[in-house]
């Protein structure tokens, strides 16, 4: 009998990414950290131009279809002003928005003269959603909707994101991975 010699046995090889289910460790890795781009708020922000410019133009309509004989200079100066502040309102509150995205947490800040800023702890999110339209889809931006039970912010809308998409999928797989450390299970009513 002869003895045919055993080959080595092959181990599959699996690819696996360790960077989204690694152990949780001391350091924050920053997914994204800035302002809504003003691209993805369009129509907010031409509705409020449309009616900046139609309060500019009332006293000058005015004046061209009555033709009074005297203008009243203040009231010209005070509606082109109101006018203004219509236009540049939605550009500063979209600016003054910032958001901070980690492995681990969400900061939320905003505020004109004053700054508010709320966190929300990863293992909390109960929920994602991803939007993104049309025109969204063609000016590259997006919109997350977050459903946690977080106490303080429940539900947090980040609309006009740079690369929604591909910050959607990482922060799932990062909302999974958060709740494995610390593990929290989820259990489903089943009603």
């Amino acid at each position: 009998m002869s003895q045919i010699p055993s080959l080595p046995k092959i181990q599959p090889t699996a690819v696996v990414d360790d960077t989204v289910h690694r152990p949780a460790g001391d350091t924050e890795e920053v997914y994204y950290e800035g302002t809504p781009q003003l691209r993805g708020h369009l129509g907010q922000v031409a509705l409020y131009w449309i009616l900046g410019i139609a309060v500019i133009l009332i006293p000058f309509l005015y004046a061209t279809l009555f033709k009074p004989h005297s203008m009243i200079w203040w009231l010209t100066v005070s509606l082109v002003v109101i006018g203004i502040i219509l236009m540049v309102v939605p550009i500063l509150t979209i600016k003054r928005t910032r958001y901070r995205i980690t492995n681990y947490r969400i900061d939320f800040e905003r505020g004109w003269l004053s700054t508010t800023i709320d966190t929300m702890e990863l293992w909390h999110v109960e929920d994602l959603k991803f939007h993104q339209s049309l025109l969204e889809r063609i000016l590259s931006v997006g919109t997350i909707e977050i459903f946690s039970h977080d106490d303080t912010s429940p539900n947090l809308y980040m609309r006009g994101i740079p690369n929604a998409r591909q910050l959607f999928s990482t922060l799932q797989q990062r909302i999974i991975a958060v709740k494995r450390q610390r593990g929290v299970l989820k259990l489903d009513s089943g009603t």
